[in-house]
């Protein structure tokens, strides 16, 4: 890889001053699990890489009157174990645990998980965010059995790879970011873009910016995720579904139904939320509602598959979050 100056800041404060406000000059270092294998194929050549594993006051989950604060460097199996968040939120927990592999589990962090880029081979082989090859995407008529199905009416085909944003976004989670100037906290939902053109990033943080904690509420919900995969061993999943259901006696009174891995943002489905809400949940109200979350989809070529199984998934996180407690 390409020589770096390293920088082991001790404090929030002290990351902040070593970023750039252009992307590329500088990146951020965390389970490292992404960052490493980009440097190694030289996709990131950063003149610096500033290492956040040391800085105290990005660790740990706490509650906080209305929110739960996680942050950004927890690990995956901290996040798995957590007993608040097994209670109050097993969406996230399940997760967390779908990531198969105890190395990431262990090195991966929360922060990264959501700042990660994606894993779409065009871009990972050195074409681009957007996979241009003469101003022309190469996906619609290439190898695109992976690529979105949902929010694919271009330029943007890649699936976002977050496991955690489908389930975050589904709790209506925030983020803080943090700069040299000040600090400022966004919804999940505006967190994740779909870039436009190629210089634009698949996330909303800017490049002084450091993300630096999660906000979840804490106001009760049924809620859950279910994931698709094609292997048990380290892989991410072809469809996810993460929901978030508020009851009152046997009825649901809001619903909040989340894809993943099926567009190049955590995809809401409002038409499923719209349709759930006054009802029981029922088998054939979760097979409606998921049916009604894919109506939208358009797929490519090779990926048609991926609109039943994301139905699978809508169905079976439901059916799994009305059997809990909130």
């Amino acid at each position: 890889m390409q020589a770096f100056e390293y920088a082991n800041p001790s404090t929030v404060s002290e990351a902040v001053g070593q970023l750039s406000s252009r992307w590329g000059e500088v990146d951020v270092l965390a389970g490292g699990t992404d960052l490493l294998t980009l440097m190694k194929e030289y996709l990131e050549t950063p003149k610096r890489v500033v290492n956040i594993k040391n800085i105290h006051e990005l660790g740990g989950i706490q509650k906080r009157g209305t929110v739960l604060r996680i942050g950004a460097t927890v690990t995956f199996d901290e996040l798995a174990e957590d007993a608040e968040i097994r209670r109050a939120f097993p969406a996230l927990a399940e997760a967390a645990r779908g990531v198969s592999s105890p190395q990431i589990r262990n090195m991966g962090t929360v922060g990264g998980d959501l700042c990660q880029r994606p894993r779409c081979w065009y871009f990972r082989n050195g074409f681009g965010l957007l996979a241009q090859q003469d101003g022309k995407s190469l996906v619609p008529d290439g190898e695109n059995k992976y690529h979105a199905i949902l929010g694919n009416g271009g330029p943007a085909y890649f699936v976002s790879a977050s496991s955690l944003g489908p389930s975050l976004m589904a709790l209506g989670a925030k983020v803080k970011l943090v700069s040299a100037s000040g600090a400022r906290e966004l919804d999940i939902a505006k967190f994740f873009v779909s870039p436009s053109d190629v210089a634009a990033r698949e996330i909303a943080i800017q490049p002084n910016e450091l993300l630096t904690e999660i906000l979840v509420p804490t106001a009760p919900t049924h809620n859950a995720t279910y994931e698709v995969r094609e292997k048990e061993a380290l892989d991410w999943p072809l469809a996810t579904a993460s929901v978030a259901l508020k009851m009152g006696g046997g009825t649901i009174t809001s619903a909040r139904v989340v894809l993943g891995h099926v567009a190049p943002t955590p995809w809401p489905a409002p038409q499923a939320d719209k349709l759930l809400a006054g009802k029981s949940l029922t088998p054939d109200a979760a097979a409606e509602a998921a049916k009604a979350a894919l109506e939208g989809a358009t797929p490519l070529s090779q990926n048609k598959y991926k609109v039943q199984l994301a139905r699978v998934a809508v169905k079976r996180a439901l059916l799994r979050a009305a059997e809990r407690k909130a």
